[in-house]
């Protein structure tokens, strides 16, 4: 079933549909091309594979209902952060989870979806240690490796399910994002992300609030706009409880594939917003190619962006949002595994975001959350009175990076913050945000530009992402390692 590798999932859906294969076959095509592809990029380190074989024989014989199982019989890969599974294992990248062995207690609200949809979960990706960095390399699997260039990072958190799209284990992946962990590796990969607005995807029923204040959503990482949009009519919707909850969309999100956006205002921007940190010329190229494109598809640009998005106490309270998170995280770890958790445990980084969290009094916590509740208003202006409808910036301030340049102790990190200057804005904002792979550097890589929408306007993403996917095809792109 090779063949079937560079299909997207809603292509193989109706090849069910129709008859042309089984649910069984495409499971069996797709643990193949893992286990042949899995050692040279370590993205699946947990497989299931006679469940998910038991799960496929089990619904090919069955009726499938077109409307409420879309995806019935496409197989699919789970990030080991987040979409908790119940009797599998759930490690967050931590060694103290893996050397104990953990497994979750109960189902997501993600996971009951996806399985509704009738997706064959074949197992979990590599992610960095509790989703903190923007490169997979935990010490507890080791590094996943870029399909385009094995020397290189897929960038992180959702990096796993990057390098299995990206070279074809399969058409789809979970993945989440609290400070560009979806956009980063569909960067780095050659691949779409789009990080849904705060609150379209419940994260139930566990709380909410630990999830860096809400910053974080969970999504999937594909090849096509059209999968993504598919999948983001399966995963959206609330549970009761939920803190945040989107605005209705005014119809199924896969319906804005294809759909004219018509002349929209778009703002850009193709260097760090915040002084003293150089653009990265292949980056700041990739939004000017952008930007051309567009204006030829009859869009208006404007060399404008957000004032908020410079402004030099973002990171500051970010930081106290993230690791007041980490630490609480991480007591919450100790509950789990019955013990307390040491820093010698964790990976230097989390140390340090552990040790500066404990440090965080409530009531600073509580000063950060009011000053993003006014940043959240100076952003909003910019689409609300300034009348634009979009803005595009770079998914990142580098190339992707060689493996060990960004995990590598105190430069790593520095390396991070100058790198990460555009996609965590947009996650305390709450905005909806795609990574669109239009550049490739002269070696090869890929490199892609973000687009930002308004609060809960996903749909026009949709159009103008799938706009430009038609202007400038990338999905039949193939990278060194694929099947």
């Amino acid at each position: 079933m090779n063949e079937t590798a560079w299909m997207d999932a809603m292509a193989q859906a109706e090849l069910i549909r129709s008859g042309q294969a089984t649910a069984p076959e495409l499971v069996e095509g797709a643990i193949a091309r893992i286990e042949a592809l899995n050692p040279k990029l370590n993205a699946v380190i947990h497989e299931r594979y006679d469940a998910a074989r038991e799960d496929a024989r089990k619904l090919a014989r069955e009726e499938i209902d077109r409307d409420a199982q879309p995806f019935a019989g496409v197989p699919i890969l789970l990030k080991d952060l987040g979409a908790a599974m119940a009797g599998e294992p759930h490690h967050q990248g931590l060694r103290v989870a893996k050397e104990a062995g953990y497994r979750a207690p109960h189902d997501s609200f993600i996971v009951g979806h996806l399985r509704a949809a009738g997706c064959i979960i074949l197992g979990r990706t590599n992610c960095p240690e509790l989703g903190t960095t923007i490169t997979t390399e935990p010490l507890a699997y080791g590094p996943t490796r870029n399909p385009w260039n094995t020397d290189y990072s897929t960038g992180g958190s959702s990096g796993g399910s990057a390098a299995a799209v990206a070279s074809g284990m399969v058409s789809v992946a979970h993945g989440n994002d609290g400070g560009g962990s979806i956009r980063i590796p569909a960067s780095n990969c050659g691949l779409f992300g789009l990080k849904p607005s705060r609150g379209r995807v419940s994260p139930g029923p566990d709380p909410q609030e630990s999830a860096w204040a809400g910053s974080t959503i969970d999504h999937v990482l594909s090849r096509t706009v059209r999968d993504s949009a598919a999948m983001l009519d399966v995963l959206a919707g609330e549970m009761p409880g939920d803190l945040f909850v989107a605005p209705p969309p005014p119809r199924r999100f896969a319906a804005e594939v294809g759909q004219a956006p018509g002349s929209l205002k778009i703002g850009w921007l193709d260097h760090p917003a915040q002084d003293g940190v150089a653009p990265d010329p292949q980056c700041r190229l990739a939004v000017q190619e952008a930007r051309d494109l567009l204006e030829s598809l009859g869009h208006e640009l404007h060399e404008h962006h957000p004032s908020a998005l410079g402004d030099p106490e973002f990171t500051r309270h970010f930081l106290a949002l993230v690791t007041t998170a980490v630490a609480a995280g991480l007591e919450s770890w100790s509950e789990l595994l019955g013990r307390a958790i040491p820093p010698s445990e964790l990976e230097s980084d989390n140390q340090m975001f552990q040790m500066l969290g404990v440090a965080v009094p409530g009531t600073a916590y509580l000063a950060s959350e009011l000053w993003f509740e006014g940043w959240r208003r100076q952003m909003a202006r910019f689409w609300t009175e300034e009348g634009y409808d979009l803005l595009l910036t770079p998914v990142l301030n580098m190339t992707p990076a060689l493996i060990g340049e960004l995990s590598e102790p105190i430069l790593g990190q520095q390396r991070v913050i100058e790198a990460l200057q555009y996609t965590a804005q947009f996650n305390v904002s709450g905005q909806p945000a795609v990574s669109v792979p239009l550049h490739v550097t002269p070696e090869g890589l890929p490199v892609g530009v973000q687009v930002v929408a308004a609060y809960g306007r996903e749909d026009v993403l949709i159009r103008v992402a799938s706009q430009l996917e038609q202007a400038a095809p990338w999905a039949d792109r193939r990278p060194v390692v694929h099947a």
